[in-house]
């Protein structure tokens, strides 16, 4: 059975989160069209998500493995082991869908916390002495990023504000993930959109992604 696995960056409640929202409605569609897919869910401020520290690594993003592991305290072997459990959850899904507002123009900082967790030497990229390559080219993998901004960003002008999706993609991208897809859920605080308007547009933007992937 395929795997989706969705991370949600929002401390706020389904109810309370446009993203989570808009994400809630895409997987509801998505698993209809494809029953084949088992869903996973990863609340990013529910879950255990490690702050990265160089005692639990012997090299850039080599994590400790033998006498060097046994030599780390109890608390930091439940840590190493905690990245290495979101690594593999992460390797093992086949389509991700990712939901967070935009912060700052870009995304809550937990969301790079958790990225930075998983990538993983020899599991999501591979470093030697010549180049760094992405590992995640293994199997046909699918991204949906999913945003919600108080304001309304021409698209001509997005590149200029929406720096999450554009660090999302192109990290991904090199991580060998390259299908890429975005629902950018605008203006939910502006006076002539506002969340309902938002939300309405972006459910369209939804039954057509949906359609197409």
């Amino acid at each position: 059975m395929k795997k989706l696995l969705y991370i949600s960056a929002n401390s706020k409640p389904e109810g309370m989160s446009v993203s989570k929202t808009a994400a809630r409605d895409f997987i509801s569609k998505f698993i209809l069209k494809n029953p084949d897919y088992q869903l996973i869910e990863l609340n990013l401020y529910s879950e255990d998500i490690p702050e990265v520290n160089y005692r639990y690594f012997t090299g850039r993003a080599e994590l400790v493995s033998g006498s060097a592991y046994d030599s780390l305290s109890e608390q930091d072997k439940k840590t190493v082991d905690r990245i290495n459990f979101l690594c593999d959850q992460f390797l093992s899904a086949d389509t991700y869908v990712i939901s967070a507002p935009m912060w700052s123009l870009s995304f809550p900082s937990i969301l790079k916390k958790y990225i930075d967790c998983i990538i993983l030497n020899n599991k999501v990229i591979k470093i030697s002495e010549d180049q760094v390559i992405g590992l995640l080219d293994d199997k046909v993998r699918k991204m949906v990023y999913i945003q919600s901004s108080g304001g309304d960003y021409p698209k001509l002008l997005s590149f200029k504000f929406n720096h999450g999706v554009s660090y999302l993609h192109d990290i991904f991208k090199f991580l060998g993930i390259k299908d890429f897809e975005k629902i950018l859920v605008e203006g939910v605080d502006m006076t002539d959109i506002g969340k309902e308007e938002a939300l309405k547009k972006a459910y369209k933007d939804i039954d057509n992604l949906v359609e197409k992937i």
